[in-house]
């Protein structure tokens, strides 16, 4: 785990594509838990410390989470990303080149909880949810194309989904029809940067994660 930005209110951590944000069936150590003892360590806390999870990644998802440190920061944090107030931008790496080098896509997910996969439509579905995102094509290799990813919804594996839907699945992501698996299973899908007016001090927030270890992220021209 890797801080990127620390204050009283607020801690981002860069997660890497192994961990989970929050408790789940595996029983393993979540991303949250690992903040808490973090803090306690660095602080010599006794007792529990306050820890708020506000989104989540993926687990198969490297990059930015965003934490909070104290109740009010967790209230105002939830309602911010609630309203869209939070500018979230991912890097996804792709196999196949997208028709046009910048787009805004816009289906209607529909989501398969049994099979934890969502479905994208261009029509209206019932029970379905509006995504939409914006990307663009920032650079390519040998293989390899690398796009960037505009959050404008937040919809359960959003842009797996819609890059999927488009003819693009993410290198890796077998559940959305890419052909291999990545060899330490993840997906090549980056949570690069997270941008926002602090809850408490209102500031300007923009940060940026660390690229993945290896030579796939760093071969783009």
């Amino acid at each position: 785990m890797e801080v990127i930005y620390e204050d009283n209110h607020i801690i981002i951590v860069s997660k890497t594509s192994s961990e989970i944000v929050q408790g789940d069936k595996t029983g393993d150590t979540p991303l949250s838990e690992t903040v808490k003892q973090y803090l306690k360590e660095k602080y010599h806390k006794p007792g529990n410390v306050f820890v708020g999870v506000v989104h989540r990644l993926d687990r198969p998802v490297s990059g930015l989470v965003v934490f909070a440190k104290t109740s009010k920061a967790l209230a105002r944090l939830n309602e911010m990303f609630k309203n869209g107030d939070v500018h979230k931008t991912y890097w996804a790496v792709v196999k196949n080149c997208p028709r046009e080098p910048e787009a805004t896509l816009e289906h209607y997910l529909v989501r398969n909880e049994k099979q934890n996969k969502s479905y994208a439509y261009d029509r209206e579905k019932p029970g379905a949810k509006k995504a939409i995102l914006h990307y663009r094509l920032i650079g390519r290799s040998e293989n390899y194309y690398l796009l960037e990813v505009d959050l404008k919804t937040g919809r359960h594996h959003q842009i797996r989904c819609q890059l999927a839907k488009i003819g693009c699945p993410i290198k890796g992501d077998l559940k959305y029809g890419f052909p291999r698996s990545n060899p330490d299973g993840s997906i090549s899908l980056h949570a690069r940067r997270v941008s926002f007016v602090h809850p408490v001090s209102k500031e300007l927030i923009d940060v940026e994660a660390p690229l993945p270890d290896g030579n796939l992220w760093h071969g783009f021209q």
